[in-house]
């Protein structure tokens, strides 16, 4: 929302015991300065239907906005694009709490696969992938990754097509941005949705999906769209949301730009030898299949490691569960969404709508995933223990890993950096 400036406004502002009923609708023209809010008192928020709280929330909202599009402006976005992202503009709570829950960080690995990977899931992929043959045959053509990782990734992200989310992407990015734990990141990615509408591919309208900016069947985030998004169907538009081609082979010309290798693996499920170093099971320590080999790292069924030039040991559940073998192709699955989990599921999805099979190393599953609150005191336990686990944000990445493995041997335990409720407790212990 703007202020009323010297020049003429494209719509005039209500008066202020009515802002906050307007403070979520948008801007007015171009601003020379950032607009005053109205005070901010229990007649003004009667007055607007909302709490006090609400009317602050819609009052910064606001003024939000409206810095950003002075930014946006300076970065080359013209007013006609401004006037249709930004004056009906809506705060979305959702975008927040969905930020704080993702369930690739919250819930344990075999849940998540559980969830991801079912039998339905599968069945329906190897459907999709017969209906739509032509559309992924000229992007493999082109691009070189398989027909099956493409169709998992749709799936993934979108349940096929059936679910690509319903909100608008400018507004989901509005709103992180406001919100501010990842402002610079929303805002980059806010310029990047402004530069899509302002270059016609799409609607402020259609431009719909997740709650992060997510965009299309298989989920582009504004920048990605920008640098990958394809017109594979020569309509002149590219349209993740409604051409098959298009989604196909922006989704696989995304993988090949972020690395993938063609013909490669993305790995396998492994036996590790008895007595393996847990330690050892850590994505900075890649080397050859043969090297793995020599270790007495087999595959499941005795054939020959799939020939990899740099794998990794991975074990999402430590030394209780699975153990894979993992290449540079399930590390450029992570630039799509920076999860193991998530590259696991959607490697272990495509495995299975190829005919491939599914895990067969069992899961610990009497194990609970740790809260973000509980991971935030496993952190803090093991700096005053004398481990740098990095800032207690409640996110286990590898410096929260790395040390709590150098807890794990402190204590004779098998240092897989899986963290346990129990590890927990024996870390809090006096």
């Amino acid at each position: 929302m703007h202020a009323i400036s010297p020049t003429p406004p494209r719509r005039r502002w209500q008066p202020l015991a009515t802002l906050a009923a307007v403070a979520l609708t948008g801007c007015a023209s171009p601003p020379s300065t950032t607009p005053q809010s109205a005070p901010i008192t229990p007649a003004a928020a009667q007055a607007a239907g909302v709490s006090m709280d609400e009317l602050a929330q819609q009052q910064g909202f606001a003024r939000w906005v409206a810095s950003f599009e002075d930014s946006a402006r300076a970065a080359g976005i013209d007013d006609a694009t401004l006037h249709l992202a930004f004056d009906d503009a809506r705060f979305v709570p959702r975008a927040i709490s969905s930020d704080r829950a993702q369930p690739e960080f919250t819930r344990t690995a075999w849940d998540y696969l559980d969830l991801i990977v079912s039998p339905d899931r599968i069945r329906r992929g190897q459907q999709k992938m017969a209906e739509t043959q032509a559309a992924l045959d000229a992007a493999q053509a082109r691009y070189g990754v398989p027909q099956a990782t493409v169709v998992a990734i749709w799936g993934m992200e979108s349940d096929y097509g059936v679910n690509f989310g319903d909100i608008p992407t400018i507004d989901a990015l509005a709103t992180l941005g406001f919100e501010g734990r990842r402002e610079a990141w929303a805002k980059q990615q806010l310029m990047a949705a402004l530069k899509i509408l302002q270059g016609g591919d799409i609607t402020r309208s259609q431009m719909v999906g997740s709650w992060a900016g997510a965009m299309g069947q298989t989920q582009f985030i504004p920048t990605a769209y920008l640098s990958f998004a394809v017109d594979a169907d020569g309509d002149g538009r590219r349209d993740i949301w409604g051409s098959m081609a298009d989604v196909a082979a922006s989704t696989a010309n995304f993988l090949a730009h972020s690395g993938w290798q063609t013909g490669q693996p993305w790995g396998a499920e492994v036996r590790l030898p008895d007595g393996f170093d847990a330690g050892r099971a850590d994505d900075a320590i890649r080397q050859a299949s043969a090297q793995w080999a020599a270790e007495g790292v087999q595959t499941l069924d005795g054939t020959p490691l799939p020939d990899i030039a740099d794998g990794a040991i991975f074990q999402p559940a430590g030394v209780r569960g699975p153990a894979f073998l993992v290449g540079p192709n399930f590390r450029t699955l992570l630039r799509y969404n920076n999860s193991t989990s998530y590259a696991l599921a959607v490697s272990l999805l495509a495995q299975r709508i190829a005919g491939g099979p599914g895990v067969q190393g069992a899961w610990p599953r009497g194990e609970q995933a740790l809260s973000r609150e509980q991971v935030k005191t496993l952190q803090t336990a093991l700096g005053a223990h004398g481990f740098d686990a990095g800032a207690a944000d409640g996110q286990v990445g590898p410096t929260t890993r790395q040390a709590l493995r150098a807890w794990q041997r402190s204590q004779g335990l098998p240092a897989d950096g899986f963290p346990t409720l129990d590890q927990l407790a024996r870390l809090q212990a006096p």
